[in-house]
């Protein structure tokens, strides 16, 4: 196991907000709607969404991964930062 960090930075017409609640906060649901094929589920198998959560993704049919599990250390709503 390592650690991996990195740093996105989008430029997008959508308010940051909005952007954030979608991709972070609600990405459970949202995103294996939108990428159905990808990401088969996203859902939090221990916490309530915030730091010390644990959540398991389940990828689609034909990825070389079935499912990885990432832990939130830290959630900054105000600076739109999230920490896994």
């Amino acid at each position: 196991m390592g650690v991996i960090s990195y740093d996105v930075e989008i430029t997008s017409s959508i308010p940051p907000a909005k952007m954030f609640k979608a991709f972070v906060l609600d990405a459970d649901t949202l995103i294996p709607k939108i990428l159905p094929l990808a990401i088969k589920s996203a859902e939090l198998i221990e916490g309530d969404g915030g730091p010390g959560s644990i959540k398991l993704v389940t990828f689609g049919e034909g990825s070389q991964f079935k499912s990885v599990k990432h832990k939130i250390d830290g959630i900054d709503k105000e600076n739109f930062t999230v920490q896994l």
